[in-house]
């Protein structure tokens, strides 16, 4: 399997099997997309769903907002042969992972929500929202996606301590 890894502001877009598109997200929201006619997918990362109206966004950052990153995830899976109309979504991320920052997550997983009823894209799985990060893994070719959440616990009990043994009058060079 070739692996691709995507970031924040990224997309890829895969038609050929045994390739795996894969991110980590927080407050940020992966859409895996695919037509399942067309063997065609493509997942997207996007930091924000819009910009604000008073926001003024450079040209290379716009693939961060959702508004644009949907867009191009979209146009990118049709000029390789998908059809939008048989698109297929799943959605994840959009978790609050630092209560401080307020509703990010909660806001950029709104978005995904709407920006596919919209568009009248349907949503085969969804996992947005909680306190988790996420690690996810999507077969584009094959419309196969896999969530694993990161662990937000730590552990209670501390570390053992670790005993080296006593040499007394000798020195040991490694």
């Amino acid at each position: 399997m070739r692996r691709i890894s995507i970031v924040q502001g990224e997309n890829a877009v895969v038609s050929e099997p045994h390739v795996i598109v894969s991110t980590l997200l927080g407050s940020c929201v992966a859409a895996c997309l695919y037509d399942p006619v067309a063997k065609v997918g493509g997942m997207n990362h996007f930091l924000l769903g819009e910009p604000g109206a008073d926001h003024r966004v450079a040209p290379g950052d716009m693939a961060r907002y959702g508004v644009h990153a949907m867009e191009l995830l979209i146009n990118g899976m049709m000029a390789v042969g998908a059809v939008r109309s048989r698109l297929q979504a799943h959605l994840y991320g959009g978790a609050t992972i630092i209560s401080g920052l307020g509703s990010i997550g909660a806001s950029n997983a709104a978005f995904a929500r709407r920006f596919m009823e919209t568009e009248g894209i349907a949503i085969g799985h969804c996992d947005l929202g909680g306190t988790s990060a996420r690690k996810i893994e999507f077969l584009p070719h094959e419309g196969r996606s896999r969530c694993t959440r990161v662990s937000d616990r730590v552990s209670e009990a501390p570390p053992a301590p670790i005993t080296l043994p006593v040499h007394v009058g000798e020195l040991e060079l490694f």
